[in-house]
């Protein structure tokens, strides 16, 4: 079947939006093997008599529909299961209860298939930060999550250790004239990228006017835990990058999809709730059924938001290592907060949601920061079935922001990030590293699920201020 689109079915009047949901969802079920012309002409011969249609399985729903006999209902309703699915946590002594709760609460959903908690869960919307969970042709926009495919980028750089020190004050330059933090305004210069062409933008209404702020935030960070810093990374012997074991030079950042994102995250997330009609405890998890019209325009925006995201590393980094002269040696990257079709060890396809959790198949590389003073853990997948080929995306949380304002002072956190080595620019206290779990338990607890290939240790870090 060729790709259907709402705007092909509008063209040939379909013009309502339930009829073209359902026809989206009839032709990928029941006419795979059709061309997409072949489609269009057997709609517009539906459309011109509908009563031909009726006594056909295949299209009498079309059919019916067409002639306005039956008027389905807008929302579905869904009870729970009585015992959960299969859920395997890493690390739970660290995990906070409300956090296990929501993980339970996931694994109750008709349409979930298996789950996973990292070790460095906390409480989130919908799911739990770092919570994974596998599910059968639906897709769950809080179980994405708001900022989607947030991810990390490190480069690994062509200096040794010491050119840190040496250039400090051309690195902090850079990182004042190249970086933008927070919710308003962006770089001075326009930056451009290939993703801002995608022509997801002008089929889908909902996005055409996200796109300006789009390209005025390119290349820039959120507030919160985003940052950009250089850093040096011990690589050990055998690493799989090839690279000889030794310290180098390295940059490190770690931000998402900005406004366009959340957008997205709030437009579906609302389409999902109004139509998946759930017990009310349960209502964040509603999902989209992948067949439906709202189900494909997700799960095309989503793909979007994270080729966004992944610009705006691209962008950082070209910017940045541009300016100081540098070259990278390598470049590791990885999504969090998205969605994936995978295939289970059984063979099934699910959609695998990984909401603060890091894909760690067999070889897959991945980084596992920890906090302004800590290291970083670069990581390679062993592709464990049980967590869902996943890792965790960080130490995570052990304070909520405010309990971390009211514990730490301005002047306790300078004197820790003196004690460490590390020169912060911006900042806030919400963010001082004891808001965060010990990086070392938290690795420790998934030793199962990756392979450590190198260890990097901020030295001058930049992030958003209050």
């Amino acid at each position: 079947m060729g790709n259907l689109r709402t705007k092909d079915l509008s063209k040939i009047g379909y013009h309502n939006d339930q009829l073209r949901s359902l026809v989206i969802g009839i032709a990928a079920k029941n006419f795979k093997h059709h061309s997409k012309q072949q489609l269009i002409d057997l709609l517009v011969n539906i459309k011109n008599d509908p009563e031909a249609f009726l006594d056909n399985e295949l299209t009498n729903r079309i059919a019916e529909k067409v002639i306005g006999k039956t008027d389905a209902p807008l929302f579905k309703t869904f009870e729970l299961r009585d015992e959960p699915v299969y859920c395997k946590t890493y690390g739970g002594k660290g995990i906070e209860q409300s956090a296990k709760k929501q993980m339970e609460l996931a694994n109750l959903l008709p349409v979930s298939v298996q789950g996973a908690l990292m070790p460095d869960a906390h409480m989130g919307f919908g799911l739990p930060i770092g919570g994974v969970l596998a599910t059968d042709n639906a897709v769950i926009p809080y179980a994405v999550g708001m900022d989607i495919g947030c991810r990390m980028a490190l480069s690994i750089i062509d200096e040794s250790e010491g050119f840190l020190k040496q250039f400090e004050y051309q690195i902090k330059q850079a990182l004042k004239n190249h970086t933008h933090f927070g919710m308003e305004g962006g770089l001075d210069i326009r930056q451009e990228h290939e993703v801002l062409d995608s022509s997801v933008f002008n089929e889908i209404p909902f996005l055409k006017p996200l796109r300006s702020k789009a390209v005025r935030q390119l290349g820039t960070s959120g507030n919160g835990n985003h940052f950009v810093e250089f850093g040096e990374i011990e690589l050990f012997a055998d690493n799989t990058l090839g690279l000889s074991a030794k310290k180098y030079t390295a940059l490190l950042t770690h931000s998402g999809s900005r406004g366009l994102g959340s957008a997205i995250a709030r437009h579906y997330t609302q389409i999902a709730m109004n139509t998946c009609k759930l017990p009310r405890h349960a209502q964040q998890l509603a999902w989209l059924d992948m067949n439906s019209e709202a189900g494909q325009e997700y799960w095309l925006t989503m793909t979007l938001a994270g080729d966004y995201a992944k610009a705006c590393h691209e962008r950082i980094h070209s910017n940045l290592l541009k300016a100081l002269g540098l070259k990278a040696l390598h470049l590791v990257e990885n999504h969090h907060n998205f969605a994936w079709k995978e295939q289970l060890t059984d063979g099934r396809q699910v959609i695998i949601h990984r909401k603060g959790a890091t894909p760690a198949h067999a070889g897959e590389l991945g980084i596992i920061p920890g906090s302004m003073t800590t290291p970083a853990y670069l990581v390679s997948g062993k592709g464990a079935s049980d967590a869902l080929h996943s890792a965790s995306h960080g130490a995570g949380r052990s304070m909520s922001r405010q309990k971390a304002k009211d514990s730490m002072t301005a002047s306790a956190m300078k004197k820790m990030l003196t004690n460490a080595g590390v020169t912060l620019i911006g900042g806030t206290v919400e963010e001082n590293p004891l808001a965060y779990k010990d990086i070392e338990t938290v690795i420790a607890a998934q030793d199962d699920l990756v392979d450590i290939q190198g260890k990097f240790y901020p030295r001058i870090v930049s992030m958003n201020k209050e």
